[in-house]
């Protein structure tokens, strides 16, 4: 556990990379902070110590303590080329195949790679942004965390734009923020994943989707549109949804819920290959059979439609060719100043084993 002043200099400088406490600035004086904290001044001033010895502040007899730039100038004057990159997480479902696309164009480009994780949690997030401007990465490429949902790092990003720092967002992008990303069109998946069920005989369709992570928020989008299209019925108590702290238990709940139904869903769409997965697993646990009993299919065509008990049909994503081209982007933002475009990847679907087609 943490002692009390490095508990308040991490407060400190959180609030000066935030920008709260902009360069140059007097941060409040000693019997303020002594007040703020509910410490002695002996604490506050073992904090400001802490601070000034890592380049944060810079104290001046008679004056005060001020921001200090020192630290930003001394990487500046390094002449390091890192490109800090946060993901959801790092050795999970499709995530090593894009940090292998934005290392191996990194690497060609002669820049190095700061690389961190969230877990999809926005404490983590707060820590990973603070440590990438603590580290002086001159461009960042962010997969956003939990971005379906409001977050409260809005402030931090904005200090990377007011420091002239790029930022390309991957997979998806906070909806409150301008700020570039590189996406699959996930409205269109949804929608070919549905009709491709459709175009099966299945006219009674499932849809389990992440609700927290926007991707969730546009496959269901597809879902409901390829419902709207064709004319057919969708039912509001066939529609699933889970959050990062709940997808453990999301397809037990779904297959008891379909089974008490006497109309029950033929087929079931998934937010991506590893609930589909966990879908398969839990019809065959209860006795049913997939594709004969249940159609199921996923997204992503991740290594976890091919590992399963069944071999999904699925829908792609570019994965590696994603990273090459975040990195490829951010690199062109760096060296020229030139904002790209943002980039739309055109899923298509890949046909396996766990879809049947009715009469």
């Amino acid at each position: 556990m943490k002692a009390k002043y490095q508990l308040i200099a991490d407060d400190i400088r959180s609030k000066i990379l935030s920008n709260e406490y902009v360069v140059g600035a007097v941060i409040p004086p000693e019997l303020q902070l002594q007040k703020d904290y509910g410490v002695s001044r002996h604490t506050v001033r073992q904090a400001i110590a802490l601070l000034v010895n890592e380049g944060y502040l810079r104290s001046e007899k008679g004056s005060g303590t001020y921001v200090d730039d020192a630290f930003q100038a001394e990487v500046r004057a390094s002449g390091k080329k890192t490109i800090g990159v946060i993901t959801t997480y790092l050795s999970d479902y499709i995530f090593p195949a894009i940090i292998r696309g934005i290392e191996q164009e990194l690497r060609e480009k002669g820049y190095s790679l700061l690389l961190a994780s969230t877990n999809n949690d926005p404490l983590q997030e707060k820590e990973c942004l603070e440590r990438m401007l603590a580290q002086g990465v001159q461009g960042l490429i962010v997969e956003p965390t939990k971005s379906n949902q409001f977050n409260p790092n809005l402030a931090l990003y904005l200090s990377f734009k007011e420091r002239n720092i790029p930022i390309v967002m991957i997979n998806a992008y906070y909806e409150e923020l301008d700020i570039p990303h590189i996406c699959v069109n996930d409205t269109k998946a949804g929608l070919i994943a549905t009709e491709y069920l459709m175009s099966q005989g299945h006219k009674d369709l499932a849809l389990v989707t992440k609700i927290d992570d926007l991707q969730g928020k546009y496959r269901m989008k597809g879902f409901i549109k390829a419902h709207d299209k064709n004319r057919l019925p969708m039912r509001a108590e066939h529609l699933f949804t889970y959050t990062t702290e709940t997808k453990e238990t999301i397809a037990k709940k779904v297959l008891d819920a379909m089974l008490k139904e006497e109309e029950r869903p033929t087929a079931v769409v998934c937010y991506n290959d590893e609930i589909a997965n966990q879908m398969v697993e839990e019809i065959n646990k209860q006795g049913y059979r997939v594709p004969e009993d249940f159609s199921v299919i996923g997204e992503d065509d991740s290594y976890l439609s091919l590992i399963g008990e069944v071999a999904l049909s699925t829908v792609t994503h570019p994965k590696e060719t994603m990273g090459l081209a975040a990195a490829d982007w951010i690199i062109q933002a760096i060296e020229t100043g030139e904002m790209k475009e943002n980039i739309y990847y055109e899923p298509q679907l890949v046909l396996r084993n766990s879809v049947e087609k009715l009469n």
